[in-house]
């Protein structure tokens, strides 16, 4: 009898994880559809190295480009939200509720949405509304980027055995990394994509680069 508590008390109950291949899926079928129909049968090369005056469609490859950056960043952080809080758990449609995951990618979408619509009224505001367009051209490219790394971060994290706790330090410095990484690709990418005096650009790195990643901190694991 006591054999056999130890051996269910010692059972491991396979993790379920088809959901993060249906994103990743997903993710790479978005990609193939915004290369072959969005950016005419582009190249990965002459995507990456295209100039703002010979590209089109910009838009929708930068809503694309994000949906898939929103996606895997919350498939990947979800596992390290240590609560869904209340307040989201008592808000349900049709008797569902938000689980962790489902929650992540809602503040995300949220950091996303509300950085870039505080990004275009600050260019409006300061009379530099024409460079927003060759903005968002320009983070494309990096998000691009990033939402490979971070497709191949899914990969590992939900289907190589590693440990979970451990890996998570090295996320946080992965992350520190890409957001210190960024503020240097704005400021000297030679599309001059940030205002020209040097306050505004102050101003946009603190408030819409760094104040907007310390409340999505704060929304996931506080």
């Amino acid at each position: 009898m006591l054999l056999s508590q130890n051996y269910i008390n010692h059972v491991r109950i396979p993790e379920n994880n088809d959901w993060v291949i249906f994103i990743l899926i997903g993710c790479i079928f978005l990609y193939v559809f915004m290369m072959n129909i969005i950016e005419r049968d582009a190249s990965l090369k002459d995507f990456l190295l295209q100039k703002y005056f010979d590209a089109s469609n910009n838009l929708p490859s930068w809503i694309i480009t994000s949906c898939v950056t929103a996606l895997t960043l919350s498939a990947l952080l979800s596992q390290y939200i240590p609560i869904v809080p209340k307040y989201i758990n008592d808000m349900q449609l049709f008797g569902y509720q938000l689980n962790k995951f489902g929650y992540t990618l809602l503040a995300v979408i949220f950091f996303y949405t509300s950085k870039s619509a505080l990004g275009f009224l600050f260019y409006q505001s300061i009379g530099d509304g024409k460079k927003w367009t060759i903005f968002y051209f320009t983070s494309t490219k990096f998000y691009f980027i990033l939402s490979f790394l971070l497709i191949i971060l899914c990969i590992t994290h939900y289907y190589f055995p590693i440990d979970r706790n451990k890996i998570f330090l090295y996320y946080f410095y992965f992350f520190a990394f890409v957001a210190v990484f960024k503020i240097f690709f704005y400021l000297f990418h030679k599309n001059n994509i940030l205002p020209e005096k040097w306050y505004y650009k102050f101003l946009y790195i603190c408030t819409l680069q760094i104040a907007p990643l310390l409340l999505l901190w704060k929304l996931l694991f506080f």
